[in-house]
């Protein structure tokens, strides 16, 4: 017979007759630290505008790790909140991400742009993943690493890591070198585009094919006037729709490396419920139901959902145990950089 365990109240709580305060929830001081982050990060951002709002969280998340006092909150009591923020906001972000994108959008850019945009993700991922593999990164970095450089950044590598069950440390890490790299384009980029001969428009389809987060993107191409922006934009979306069935390829593998499913143990779906409200959102963005005012609320509430979950995910950055495999991932991280642009930059010349 199973014996119930009956918990005692101290008797010292009996004698007190003044009321017990209710406990605050376990997630609020994490999530309100973050809320706190995300204000500092918009602050650099109007201070340094050259300095994106979401990298300015990530950087700020990863400060905030190491400084002794605002350590000690992020590994206590603000470590449930940020962890939620990490994981839960970074959902929303990548459910409203999908409002930036609609069917006619990647319909317009033809056949020839789409087989490139396919290429370099192909190429990118792959190699990236193999390399990876071959120089010994822990866990799944290798993943991680390849799926932020070859879609969209912390959102990719927020959305797969999902799927793939990965460790924290191995998500803030990647998604510390994938924003600190695409970070490095914004000012790199522009300098290659009179040497490398390339129009307004070309130069634009090149940062939308290579750079990793849609925010770099607009900060990289605008340098080169509206029509470099519009087309960096429109590739970039395109290589956003790929999120969808790279998640549900990572979700397959993974399910098949875990083998059979134990008795009475929940099945992982293949597509994740906000891959599909991502989805959705595409194809709420196709009807024409939403306005310029919607989609305007629905992008800066994204950029705000996305700086909270990445200063959570800053928040859960070691560099003591990135000092271990930092040489490695940043090696990885310039090979994969170089591999995305040389690949894209042919990409271009051969569709345009």
């Amino acid at each position: 017979m199973a014996l119930t365990r009956v918990q005692h109240r101290p008797a010292a709580a009996w004698l007190d007759r003044r009321p017990l305060r209710p406990r605050p929830p376990a997630a609020l001081p994490g999530l309100s630290m973050a809320a706190t982050g995300v204000l500092l990060a918009i602050g650099v951002h109007r201070v340094v505008p050259a300095v994106p709002m979401l990298t300015a969280s990530v950087l700020l998340g990863i400060g905030a790790a190491q400084l002794p006092a605002t350590r000690r909150l992020a590994q206590g009591v603000a470590k449930p909140g940020l962890a939620l923020a990490g994981k839960r906001l970074m959902r929303v972000g990548v459910v409203l991400l999908g409002l930036k994108l609609s069917v006619s959008d990647v319909a317009g850019l033809g056949w020839a742009t789409v087989a490139m945009v396919l290429t370099v993700v192909a190429a990118t991922f792959g190699g990236t993943y193999w390399l990876g593999r071959r120089m010994g990164l822990p866990g799944d970095q290798p993943l991680l690493v390849a799926t932020g450089y070859s879609i969209c950044g912390a959102s990719a590598i927020g959305a797969v890591s999902q799927v793939a069950g990965s460790e924290e440390e191995d998500i803030a890490g990647s998604v510390a070198l994938v924003t600190l790299c695409g970070t490095l384009a914004i000012a790199v980029l522009p300098l290659l585009h009179a040497p490398l001969g390339l129009d307004g428009a070309q130069f634009g389809r090149w940062v939308g094919a290579s750079v990793h987060d849609v925010g770099q993107v607009v900060a990289t191409a605008q340098t080169a006037g509206p029509v470099a922006l519009r087309e960096a934009v429109l590739v970039k979306l395109m290589r956003v729709a790929l999120l969808a069935p790279l998640v549900a390829g990572v979700g397959i593998a993974a399910r098949r490396s875990r083998g059979p499913r134990p008795v009475g143990a929940a099945r992982v779906p293949l597509l994740p419920l906000f891959v599909a409200g991502f989805l959705a959102m595409i194809v709420l963005r196709s009807t024409g139901l939403l306005g310029a005012g919607e989609l305007n609320a629905a992008d800066q509430l994204q950029q705000l959902v996305l700086a909270a979950a990445l200063f959570g995910l800053g928040a859960a950055v070691n560099l003591r145990t990135m000092v271990r495999t930092g040489g490695r991932l940043a090696l990885l991280g310039l090979a994969s950089w170089v591999v995305v642009a040389g690949v894209s930059y042919a990409g271009v010349l051969l569709t345009t």
